[in-house]
């Protein structure tokens, strides 16, 4: 075990968290502070000043950033060239006939390589890996030199059919590193070794154009916390909710991508289990964006077929996180139809909402839930330069409530309203467009702005119960404590069952055991065990989409392949077809190195939290067009098991527990708070 003290320190689009835990005393220690868009390094280094931590004591930094998802959706990439086979030049931009919007011709699409840095040289191999033309190296390394003149600093090799057989590939790699005036060379079969061209040749540019960022970011901080007396590895989130060496990081960055929202779900699922439950729909909503996901039986799912934008697919394996543009600072505005509209656009971090008292003059959530009582006047006054909520009031009145015919507070629960309906809809996307019922499930609340809004998503949904954790603002850097070490591999043999050999099925699985193994012996975290996750994407004979089916081995039988994708397919389709055969086209292993437990009795300092829960004050709040005198209580003095019926506000460091009138809040293990969904006496 990591002995002394493990810090997570996660970078948001608004604000920048850490939480560290010394695990020696079960003391912990969190700290927030503004985001630095321009240098993220500069947020970590600010909030290790805020939380008053001294480096050299401590064990293990793990981060988790989102310089790789920023530079892809806006587009500030590193400089990259692509060669591929002959005639396929334009795969990156053809993509799959789809369009930005689905009515209309509008939208545009921005390919991650442009045209002019596409090159193609002969070469080809057929789908069942057999050569049918040689590798043209001359022609080879002539493109090579020519995208290196033309100033590109990352280089991607993409042949059609490399998964099938590498061999051009790899010998391209090797010509190409004789040549490339640095190591940013990424061969798309190592990666990604699967069939479709195009998923796999974008996952491919997206790693090469993002590898210098990251390589130069994980660096540049990796020196900042040396110069500050730290001696340990820097470990870095990966979007499939595992952590990996910055050392080795950037070999595959596009990993890296979406590693913010995954850290938050392999919180929730640690917390969740910890207060038994299992089953969780989880709801973090912060200054930008509202990311949900789905928990079954404690795990998180994996997806290896994440779209992050309009014809962006990322093909390795993430953890299954959908998101919406509705925000603390997500904008209202009134459209060309007048009609009312919350989002996408957000104010960030600067200015910010009106109530931050910097500049903002646009109303958004935030300043609707001032409006509406829901957020401590007083305090925001205290930093927001004279911006009152008579000033919100009076923005709102003009901007939003005279075009709608309605006054100021009406105008902000028309605007609450809305943001719920959209972010109830991307929890819809992830459990009934699924299968799941979201009344078998409760709701994890989480984010600065996550528990203002829960228990009304929760009563919209039918879902039972909202678990609100201790430190729901605090959340995904608390995922960076408590994540494992893990890799995971996928592997195309289109094989249809019963027709070849199932030793091909094992012996892919052996090779995938065996990288996985050979990955972790690498790193330099000591690990408690080794778990691995099995798994094979399937399909009716004639099908092109597939279905994942978790398998118990990595030696599985045909009989046992049919029955459990049978299952699979009828609990995803209500569909039986026993008289079509099934194909598995790729067999998928998850290698995972299981770390020590973490306390988190401590998040909330239990010391001096016993007797009946004490108001610190009340104040004059909105629910449904009334206005309800609200006591308003401070987290950290509620007793551990304290009971409260709504109309309640529960405030704390990092958020505001919004618990409407019959509701019912009973606090738990570690600090947690569940709210019982119209369960007030």
């Amino acid at each position: 075990m990591t002995k002394g003290k493990i810090i997570g320190v996660d970078v948001g689009g608004t604000f920048t968290d850490l939480v560290m835990v010394d695990t020696d005393s079960g003391a912990i220690r969190v700290a927030k502070t503004p985001t630095t868009l321009d240098n993220q390094a500069y947020g970590v280094l600010n909030t290790l000043d805020a939380a008053d931590i001294a480096l050299p004591d401590v064990g293990l930094v793990v981060h988790g950033t989102t310089t790789t998802t920023n530079a892809v959706l806006e587009r500030k990439l590193s400089k990259t060239g692509l060669i591929t086979t002959a005639g396929f030049r334009d795969v990156l931009e053809l993509g799959r006939r789809t369009r930005p919007q689905p009515y209309g011709m509008t939208g545009q699409f921005i390919p991650i390589i442009p045209r002019d840095l596409r090159r193609e040289v002969p070469e080809r191999m057929d789908a069942g890996g057999n050569v049918l033309i040689p590798l043209d190296e001359d022609a080879l390394r002539m493109t090579v030199r020519q995208l290196a003149d033309q100033g590109c600093e990352a280089l991607v090799i993409h042949f059609l059919h490399a998964y099938a057989n590498p061999a051009h590939e790899r010998r391209a790699a090797e010509i190409a590193a004789e040549i490339w005036p640095n190591s940013y060379i990424t061969a798309g079969h190592a990666l990604l070794s699967e069939t479709r061209e195009f998923e796999r040749g974008v996952t491919a540019a997206v790693n090469a154009s993002v590898q210098p960022l990251l390589e130069r970011y994980v660096a540049r901080l990796r020196d900042e916390l040396k110069a500050k007396g730290y001696a340990g590895d820097l470990l870095v989130m990966n979007g499939n909710g595992g952590m990996v060496s910055s050392h080795a990081v950037a070999h595959e960055a596009a990993k890296t991508v979406m590693s913010g929202p995954a850290s938050g779900v392999m919180a929730a699922a640690y917390t969740g289990k910890r207060a038994g439950e299992s089953n969780l729909l989880t709801y973090d909503m912060g200054g930008t964006s509202t990311d949900v996901a789905l928990v079954r039986n404690g795990m998180p799912p994996a997806s290896n077929e994440i779209e992050v934008e309009y014809a962006m697919p990322i093909h390795v394996p993430m953890v299954d996180v959908r998101t919406v543009g509705a925000g603390g600072g997500s904008i209202a505005t009134i459209n060309t139809a007048g009609l009312l509209e919350v989002g996408p656009h957000s104010a960030g971090a600067d200015p910010g909402p009106i109530c931050y008292g910097k500049g903002g003059t646009a109303p958004t959530i935030s300043d609707a839930n001032l409006l509406l009582g829901r957020l401590n006047s007083g305090k925001l006054n205290a930093v927001a330069g004279g911006v009152g909520v008579n000033d919100i009031a009076a923005i709102f009145a003009e901007k939003l409530g005279k075009p709608l015919g309605v006054d100021a507070a009406q105008a902000a629960e028309a605007v609450i309203r809305i943001a719920n309906a959209k972010m109830a809809g991307a929890i819809r996307m992830v459990s009934l467009s699924l299968g799941a019922d979201p009344r078998d499930f409760a709701l994890f609340a989480f984010g600065g702005a996550g528990p203002l809004h829960a228990a009304a998503l929760a009563r919209e949904l039918g879902v039972p119960r909202v678990l609100v954790p201790a430190r729901p603002g605090m959340t995904n850097a608390l995922g960076c404590v408590v994540a494992d070490l893990r890799h995971d591999y996928a592997q195309t043999v289109n094989t249809a069952l019963g027709s070849d050999d199932i030793s091909v099925i094992h012996d892919a699985f052996a090779r995938q055991i065996a990288a996985g193994e050979a990955a972790l012996a690498r790193e330099t975290i000591a690990i408690k065990e080794t778990r691995y996750d099995f798994s094979a994407d399937m399909q009716f004979v004639g099908q092109s989409h597939v279905v994942r089916v978790p398998l118990d081995s990595p030696t599985p039988s045909d009989a046992l392949l049919r029955e459990r994708f049978e299952a699979v397919y009828w609990d995803r389709f209500k569909v039986d077809l026993p008289e079509i055969r099934a194909r598995i086209v790729t067999v998928n292993t998850s290698v995972i190195g299981v770390r020590d437990p973490v306390d988190l009795s401590q998040l909330i300092d239990p010391a001096g939290r016993n007797g009946t829960p004490a108001p610190s004050g009340r104040r004059k709040v909105i629910f449904d067009g009334k206005t309800h005198d609200t006591p308003v209580y401070w987290r950290d003095h509620l007793p551990i098991d304290a009971t409260l019926t709504g109309p309640a506000i529960v405030e704390q460091l990092d958020t505001t527990v919004l618990i409407p009138p019959g509701d019912r809040v009973e606090g738990g293990v570690d600090g947690n708070l569940t709210i019982h969904i119209g369960a007030a006496a």
